[in-house]
């Protein structure tokens, strides 16, 4: 027996000596819809008896309740025949075969063009499963672009973080404990400034907003497999003024429901126990100062108007010249 897990398609096929053991012909084999029906077929001179399965005629053929676990998802057929009657008799047994395939819960799919992104990302193994966290930022309080290269913000304007767990998708919820900027790309490294935005999952910039700004904003701490929050754009007071951004993140299970969230409102903030293997840590960067803008000066602007101004100045000369010349004149006349 063979059984084929194809990407929209199961098929299995049977060797044709087993049902003659138990006189069973191809006109007699079927899945549970009778309708779904085996045929024939030789391959390198040997004859089985196969059923092809489209996946959009799974559940009309009568294939169980798909399984799933946060993994896996599994199909199950049962390939049959009718009894054989003998009068009003059946004497030998019905034909049963169940079959399985198992697909990963996980696909990763691909595009005909690339999409460039910069982000940093992190694998997590937690109770055998991996999990993958991404950090990006955003050009917009919508989150739709994502920077593609190092950014370069101007000084108050709003820098837009998204932290995603991409992979498994909906399953983990994800708090981010701390995040910091720093002078260097070590996260750790003491030898510049830094700048601690979040602490303990709550603000610590008063600039610091989560979600994405609409009456009712998705990516709060804690409440998802997605974390976004703003803040102005800042530079440090000494070179070099751009920065490395760190975050600390862990993954929640749904067993732990609201101890996921930060209790950002209380006088003591109560910490999440999670194991060591669902901690991690991302960094992204460098973020860099716009500079502002130095106007241009155009020598044409300066020149100009000097050359007016000695032009006007030498054409009122000559007047005054003239005029002088001419009252002398009339002077000697009379």
């Amino acid at each position: 027996m063979n059984v084929t897990c194809g990407k929209d398609f199961i098929s299995i096929l049977v060797d044709e000596e087993y049902f003659k053991y138990y006189n069973v012909g191809v006109e007699a084999v079927h899945l549970i819809n009778a309708s779904c029906r085996a045929h024939r077929e030789e391959i390198s001179g040997s004859a089985y008896f196969t059923v092809h399965t489209p996946m959009d005629q799974y559940t009309a053929c009568g294939g169980k309740p798909l399984e799933k676990n946060i993994t896996h998802i599994v199909y199950s057929l049962t390939l049959m025949s009718d009894a054989p009657v003998y009068g009003n008799i059946v004497r030998d047994p019905v034909v049963q075969i169940e079959y399985k395939c198992i697909y990963p819960y996980i696909r990763r799919v691909s595009l005909s063009f690339p999409i460039i992104s910069f982000s940093s990302e992190r694998m997590f193994k937690v109770d055998e499963v991996d999990a993958k966290v991404e950090m990006s930022l955003f050009k917009d309080h919508t989150y739709i672009e994502a920077f593609t290269s190092p950014p370069t913000i101007k000084l108050g304007d709003q820098i837009y973080v998204q932290i995603q767990v991409t992979e498994p998708e909906d399953f983990f919820h994800l708090r981010v404990n701390e995040c910091w900027a720093s002078q260097t790309p070590q996260a750790n490294d003491k030898s510049g400034f830094s700048h601690t935005l979040l602490a303990n999952g709550c603000a610590n910039d008063k600039t610091i907003s989560f979600g994405n700004g609409t009456a009712h904003p998705a990516g709060r701490n804690g409440e998802g497999s997605t974390v976004r929050y703003s803040f102005d754009m800042f530079r440090f007071i000494n070179e070099p003024h751009s920065f490395y951004l760190h975050c600390t993140v862990h993954l929640c299970t749904p067993e732990d429901g609201q101890s996921c969230i930060p209790k950002c409102k209380t006088i003591s903030k109560r910490e999440v126990v999670v194991e060591e293997q669902a901690q991690g840590l991302l960094s992204y960067g460098p973020i860099r100062r716009e500079l502002p803008v130095t106007p241009k000066i155009n020598l044409l602007t300066l020149v100009l108007p000097l050359g007016v101004i000695w032009t006007l100045g030498i054409f009122f000369l000559i007047l005054i010249s003239i005029a002088k010349a001419a009252i002398r004149r009339h002077m000697t006349n009379t």
